[in-house]
């Protein structure tokens, strides 16, 4: 059976990352953009990264250009503008697709194990979000809308289990 943890992503720095390395962690895993009126989320998904993170949980971000061309610039530019304006430390994967012919791999399961509205698969907008458990099973999917500050009490949830 496949879950999250048989995927991989290419980091900003050009090297190769497999997801199994973060098998027994919970992770958030966002499409991101730069120039997003929900780009300030960026501050709550690295607060909750270093609070939960010594309990074995990871943020993963993806840009994405995909909604308004709202992440144009390249790996570079990207880490520094997460760098400069919110100490990102969480892991930024290189800029996908997440709908369309193509969809990054990834987002492709994740948007299958947890439809959006009305059993809709396509992600709306950039921050959309996907919680997953332990053993790389998808539990939820949260709007753009839903800051990170709303996801703590699903977060403990899942470390205690």
């Amino acid at each position: 059976m496949t879950n999250v943890f048989d995927f991989k992503g290419v980091l900003l720095d050009g090297t190769t990352k497999n997801l199994s390395e973060y098998n027994g962690q919970v992770l958030l895993i966002v499409n991101t953009a730069s120039k997003c009126g929900f780009t300030p989320q960026y501050k709550g998904l690295e607060s909750l990264y270093r609070q939960f993170a010594p309990r074995g949980f990871t943020v993963l971000g993806f840009p994405c250009n995909q909604f308004g061309s709202q992440e144009p610039g390249e790996a570079g530019e990207i880490r520094d503008f997460c760098d400069q304006h919110y100490a990102v430390s969480f892991p930024l994967f290189g800029r996908i697709d997440v709908n369309g012919d193509y969809a990054d791999p990834l987002f492709k399961y994740l948007k299958h194990a947890a439809p959006g509205l009305l059993n809709t698969e396509a992600i709306k907008w950039n921050f959309t979000k996907f919680l997953v458990d332990r053993n790389g099973k998808v539990c939820n999917r949260y709007s753009p809308t839903t800051k990170p500050e709303e996801l703590v009490d699903d977060i403990d949830v899942l470390l205690t289990r």
